[in-house]
């Protein structure tokens, strides 16, 4: 099968190959860029693939640039896709005004209000056609799929997996958007991406989608008590509580010092693809 991307870069890394790549995404209608790490394994067969979704302002390359992760992932024989948070340069006006919205901050769902609906559909696309990109044209075990992410792209990974539990077979976060009703950060995109219709907010919201009887096999989330979001935007209390009432699996780890940053995620990043490498099998 011919390529659908070009490659911007290649590097070996723990015995693997550490790509970004970009191509130009139908689903979007722009140009978009992610990110692949192949561990060692996947020279001689087809890996579990982890999804990690990034936080605001992120891009395809923070997450493979800050983690370490590449190390636990070529023990563990696993494969590592990142990709942009958002469409880029769309012509919308206001969309760089903000660092919480817009350019950098899709929110992983699929806008339906307008002018945002036009470009910003990073559920279909991660769903859909980066999954299908993957899955087709890397050594990906179709069969095994996790997700998980950081902030924003906590809220995203605990979302399209309560979503599609027929694509993701495991989900983690590190200090996730868990209630964004009921947040500044979630009622802002909602409001402009999808809205003032809150029943269409609920379809977004992890908290909302639990109450509504989505489930995952296991939940597992970690969240720094020196978070500088944690009171006013991450609320992963509202979360345990919806858990704890449906009988959805969770573990939620509060960590003494920890702030909100990669050195957070760094450190407990192993114990991540560990867990997702014993969920997948």
């Amino acid at each position: 099968m011919s390529a659908t991307f070009e490659t911007r870069n290649l590097h070996h890394c723990f015995g693997g190959i550490q790509g970004y790549y970009q191509h130009r995404s139908t689903v979007i209608g722009l140009p978009m860029r992610f990110s692949v790490y192949q561990p060692p394994q996947a020279i001689q067969q087809r890996v579990p693939v982890l999804f990690f979704l990034a936080g605001l302002t992120c891009t395809e390359e923070t997450f493979m640039i800050k983690t370490g992760a590449q190390r636990y992932a070529a023990e563990l024989g696993l494969m590592l896709v990142t990709m942009d948070t958002s469409p880029r340069q769309t012509g919308i006006a206001g969309e760089t005004d903000a660092w919480d919205f817009g350019a950098g901050a899709g929110f992983y769902l699929d806008a339906t209000a307008e002018p945002w609906s036009k470009y910003y559909r990073m559920e279909s696309y991660i769903t859909q056609e980066l999954r299908n990109i993957i899955v087709n044209q890397f050594p990906a075990d179709p069969s095994r799929i996790g997700i998980f992410g950081h902030s924003m792209g906590g809220h995203g990974a605990i979302t399209l997996a309560l979503r599609h539990p027929d694509i993701f077979r495991s989900v983690s976060a590190f200090a996730p958007i868990c209630a964004p009703m009921q947040c500044p950060w979630g009622q802002k995109a909602f409001r402009n991406y999808l809205g003032e219709n809150q029943e269409t907010w609920q379809k977004y919201d992890a908290t909302a989608l639990i109450s509504a009887g989505h489930r995952v096999q296991e939940l597992l989330i970690d969240q720094g008590l020196n978070d500088q979001f944690l009171t006013d935007q991450l609320h992963p209390h509202l979360l345990e509580n919806a858990c704890a009432k449906a009988g959805q699996n969770l573990t939620l780890r509060y960590h003494q010092g920890y702030d909100h940053s990669y050195y957070f995620i760094s450190t407990f990043i192993g114990e991540h693809l560990s867990y997702h490498q014993e969920q997948l099998g």
